[in-house]
């Protein structure tokens, strides 16, 4: 209908003002001509002034009050738009285009999810580019609850970093969930057991990639390992994701030896600190909230409103 667009998109921001204007234009211009709202936690870095300049809507969230799930799903409320997509700052979409072929499956009923393809930014090292194609293939795909046997875990995979989502769907199971991290992930496994389809879009492209130290990995994967023990019910049913996790670290140390063999010692203490963070996650509801805090990567959730013992 004229004048009321069914494309709503959700750029999530904190301290992110050096990415809007790489990662908004397309959007803005995109044929499609969604709404586009950039949530910020009140960073106070000037994002919400300039995602104002360049067009977009804008909404201030208390950092006490903000939730990757929690805040998501006030803010898909907030748009009421029937497909929704959500979107990092620091995933540029490679053109205008990107958006039509990232909600197609969505719009024409093929899934009530869909992903798309993220390539790592330019002059990313060997390792962020090993990861990006380690999940983003070149091929699409439709997924359905019937492939887990086949990929495991990994049929729960999706990225909110540049995905878009039925709003009917998500009504259906309640939407996303207050938590730590993985949003999306929960999301995912709960549309599956409803008998949804979930499909990735190899031909919507972004730019997004990060290159993280031991330290970071470490806090990465102890906030992973604490969501999945929290619905370890729905996200370990399949197995875990430890059968993926040695996939990838196998075939990334096949693929440094060949390639660049001075990077393996790094490699090999950032999967361990990779390995050491899940496992310490995985253990995490038996840790007081200041101690979860200091190993975890999102440190304001342990004083958040959404904290253990203090959800609303």
């Amino acid at each position: 209908m004229p004048g009321r667009p069914d494309i709503g998109v959700i750029v999530v921001t904190h301290a992110s003002r050096r990415h809007l204007d790489r990662c908004l234009p397309p959007l803005l211009e995109a044929p499609e001509r969604p709404r586009v709202l950039v949530v910020n936690s009140s960073s106070g870095d000037g994002t919400v002034e300039r995602a104002r300049a360049l067009g977009a809507e804008t909404w201030l969230v208390p950092r006490q009050s903000f939730n990757h799930g929690a805040t998501r799903e006030q803010a898909r409320r907030l748009l009421g738009t029937p497909v929704v997509v959500m979107l990092t700052p620091d995933a540029y979409p490679a053109g205008p285009s990107e958006l039509g072929r990232l909600v197609h499956p969505v719009r024409t009923g093929q899934a009530a999810c869909a992903y798309g393809r993220q390539l790592p930014h330019e002059g990313a090292d060997a390792v962020e580019a090993f990861g990006r194609a380690f999940s983003y293939p070149g091929q699409s795909e439709l997924r359905s609850a019937r492939d887990q046997a086949r990929l495991g875990s990994g049929v729960h995979f999706c990225s909110n970093a540049w995905a878009a989502w039925s709003s009917a769907a998500l009504d259906r199971i309640g939407g996303f969930q207050p938590t730590l991290v993985s949003e999306e992930t929960i999301a995912v496994a709960r549309l599956l057991q409803a008998g949804e389809r979930v499909a990735y879009v190899a031909d919507a492209v972004v730019r997004h990639s990060h290159r993280y130290g031991p330290v970071q990995e470490f806090r990465r994967h102890f906030d992973i390992g604490w969501t999945r023990a929290h619905h370890a019910a729905l996200l370990l049913a399949s197995g875990g994701d430890q059968a993926r996790g040695r996939r990838f670290a196998r075939l990334l140390l096949r693929d440094l030896a060949a390639r660049a063999p001075a990077r393996l010692p790094g490699v090999l203490v950032a999967l361990a600190a990779k390995w050491l963070g899940y496992r310490a996650g995985m253990l995490g509801a038996h840790l007081p909230n200041p101690l979860a805090a200091i190993l975890s990567g999102q440190d304001f959730f342990w004083r958040s409103d959404f904290a253990p013992g203090r959800q609303p």
